[in-house]
C-alpha cells in the first residue's frame, strides 16, 4: 500500500501521481485533501508518516508547493526517512543508498512529467543494503550532547 498526501498546493499533481502508482500496479489511498482549499501540509505529512512508520503503508508520497516542508515534518516520525527528489537521479539514490520511504515533491517546482517519472523510479529502485545499511542505521540513532 503506497498512501499519498498534499497540501492545497498539490492536489493537482497528486491526482496525476495516484495515476501513475495506480498504474504500476500498486494498492494507493489518498489521505488527502478533496480539494484547494487552504490547508496546514504538516497535519497531512503527519498522516502519511504515521502510516508508513506504523507499517500501515509500505511506503509514502507528499506533495506541497516546494517539497520542503512535507519533508521536514515526515522526517520528524522515528522509522521514516522522507526523501525530497527533483529529478530521477534523486529519487533513484535516495532508494538504493538512504532507504527513503517517503517521496517528497514540490508541485510548484516539478512539471507533471518530471513529477511522474520521479515517482516511477522512487516505487521501483530497491535499497541496496551493504555497506549503506549500516549508515541508514545511524538515522535512528538518539544523539547525545557530549
Amino acid at each position: 500500500m503506497i498512501v499519498v498526501a498534499s497540501d492545497h498546493a498539490g492536489v493537482g499533481l497528486k491526482a496525476q501521481i495516484i495515476r501513475v502508482v495506480e498504474e504500476s500496479g500498486r494498492q494507493v489511498r489518498d489521505l488527502g485533501p478533496a480539494d484547494e482549499s487552504s490547508v496546514d501540509y504538516p497535519d497531512f505529512a503527519h498522516l502519511v508518516a504515521e502510516a508508513v512508520a506504523g507499517g500501515e503503508a509500505q511506503m509514502g508520497i507528499l506533495i506541497c508547493g516546494t517539497g520542503i516542508g512535507m519533508s521536514i515534518s515526515a522526517n520528524r516520525h522515528p522509522g521514516v526517512r522522507a526523501a525530497l527528489c527533483h529529478d530521477a537521479f534523486t529519487a533513484e539514490m535516495a532508494r538504493r543508498h538512504n532507504d527513503a520511504n517517503v517521496l517528497c515533491m514540490g508541485a510548484r517546482v516539478l512539471g507533471v512529467g518530471v513529477a511522474e517519472q520521479i515517482t516511477r523510479v522512487f516505487l521501483d529502485s530497491e535499497f541496496e543494503g551493504g555497506r549503506h545499511q549500516r549508515r541508514v542505521e545511524k538515522i535512528e540513532i538518539e544523539w547525545e550532547e557530549s
